[in-house]
């Protein structure tokens, strides 16, 4: 997350297979939640934000996309482990190069040496239902 008071921008890549998107899981201790949003990451200096979700995708599940389509702008403000968070998403829908990722069930990776996440593939309707929680929620518009 980033420092306190300041805004950050992401990019994010909205992958869809069938009724099933490609989502990372995160948890929320002070909230004792756990949530899902599409993969992606901070946009770096000097970057364009298409840049850095080809960047994300490779660092961190070492995928490449094609079918890159910018689908907007998102402003997202939360909180996040106690924190109050703001983030500026640059939202792209795309399709992975190799074909094996749509075959996986879930995936472990991670960002740093400490922490690790978990991708995997979920049915929309367990978002619509309320069963799971999709973040931020107007992520339902792309859908």
């Amino acid at each position: 997350m980033n420092k306190a008071g300041e805004i950050r921008v992401i990019a994010l890549g909205l992958i869809r297979n069938g009724e099933r998107i490609f989502v990372s899981e995160g948890y929320d201790p002070v909230k004792q939640e756990t949530f899902y949003r599409a993969l992606g990451g901070g946009v770096d200096f000097g970057e364009t934000s298409r840049a850095a979700l080809e960047r994300e995708f490779q660092e961190e599940i070492q995928a490449d996309l094609t079918n890159i389509k910018y689908l907007g702008c998102i402003e997202s403000l939360f909180t996040f482990n106690g924190r109050q968070g703001h983030e500026i998403i640059q939202l792209y829908q795309c399709d992975f190069v190799d074909s094996k990722f749509y075959q996986l069930e879930s995936l472990v990776f991670s960002e740093s040496q400490t922490h690790k996440h978990k991708a995997l593939w979920m049915d929309i309707s367990r978002f619509k239902s309320g069963e799971f929680r999709l973040v931020p929620e107007v992520f339902f518009e792309y859908l």
